[in-house]
């Protein structure tokens, strides 16, 4: 069986929930694919712990979740510092990138991506910022490049457990994608379907809020930025197409009338915020804006809880796929699924 030892830099829910979750796939990995992963190193915001003979992954997604900091669980003569000097110093095949997105600058992830890389270890990213803000500089620095680079992979970041860069990439080769409609954030999603039960846009939000869906500061997801992320990922990923949040017209969900939502609904389809990427004049057109989808849609039926893509292509048709998740665990199942994907 094959060992392969990894450092997680970030363990917030993500990263918490991934250890969780990889502590009860030990025998299925075994089992199934021949293969051990093991916690090296890891880093949240009180610091990194380095221990090359591995961690205990259930200690310390405990200790995250009574919110301590991971440096108080270094043992006798374990390395301590920060996240970047982990990344700098660790011996590791894997580097799995779980920390806040950063839309402003990509830090510290973005930097840990970049070093961690060049290292030549795989980096698995469940974290967006670095992708919205350096596609083209980590692709170049990876096997999307160079087959003889250390992989890239990030199917986490676009839209949880929902296979939507896997399809593109993977499923469509060889068609001409000519259109991609996706709906990939779960709060705006479940706002408008409160408010087409009749509630107001503050309710909507309240509720959401209390469900813990909506962060406190919910702008980025209601004016619309996390699906545009989430696009811009798409575009440069599977269009092939460089492209950064400047070249995107958004739309929030701010100015969405109740009418507008009830008319949708009486005709048998539903209100979603679509991003969208059309193919136009040798590229592409690319937005995210609130749309009235009608009821033939593949999209139109799905719940308050689900997300879901469309391609449309030249040989293939439309293939569409939807995913419904509660909290986290959609993300970190697409983390292992793109380690798995590596090693095999």
């Amino acid at each position: 069986m094959k060992t392969y030892n990894f450092i997680l830099t970030g363990l917030g829910n993500i990263g918490r929930t991934f250890l969780e979750m990889l502590s009860t796939r030990e025998q299925l990995l075994a089992e199934r694919y021949n293969l051990a992963l093991k916690a090296v190193g890891v880093a949240d915001s009180s610091g990194a712990i380095y221990a090359p003979d591995g961690l205990d992954l259930a200690a310390v997604a405990a200790h995250k979740k009574a919110r301590r900091g991971v440096v108080e669980l270094a043992g006798p003569g374990q390395w301590r510092g920060d996240g970047l000097a982990l990344v700098e110093q660790a011996e590791a095949d894997f580097l799995l990138e779980a920390t806040p997105t950063n839309l402003v600058d990509g830090q510290p992830g973005l930097d840990m991506v970049r070093i961690g890389l060049r290292r030549g270890m795989h980096a698995v990213l469940a974290s967006k910022g670095p992708l919205v803000l350096a596609y083209q500089e980590l692709a170049g620095l990876s096997d999307l490049t160079t087959k003889s680079a250390p992989a890239l992979r990030f199917s986490g970041a676009v839209g949880g457990a929902l296979p939507s860069i896997n399809l593109g990439r993977r499923d469509l080769a060889g068609a001409r994608i000519q259109r991609v409609e996706a709906v990939v954030n779960g709060t705006t999603q479940l706002i408008l379907w409160l408010m087409s039960q009749g509630q107001s846009y503050e309710a909507a939000l309240a509720e959401a809020q209390r469900l813990g869906i909506a962060e406190p500061d919910p702008s980025l997801d209601v004016e619309g930025w996390d699906a545009a992320n989430k696009l811009v990922i798409i575009a440069n990923a599977v269009l092939s197409l460089p492209t950064t949040l400047a070249d995107l017209s958004v739309t929030g969900i701010g100015g969405v009338r109740p009418a507008e939502l009830q008319a949708a609904r009486a005709a048998g389809g539903r209100m979603s915020l679509l991003a969208v990427a059309e193919a136009q004049d040798g590229g592409y057109r690319l937005s995210v804006k609130p749309t009235a989808l009608a009821a033939d849609h593949p999209l139109a039926h799905l719940q308050a809880d689900e997300m879901g893509i469309v391609y449309y292509s030249d040989i293939c048709g439309r293939l569409a796929a939807a995913v419904r998740e509660e909290g986290p665990g959609g993300s970190c199942a697409a983390m292992l699924r793109d380690i798995i994907e590596i090693v095999q």
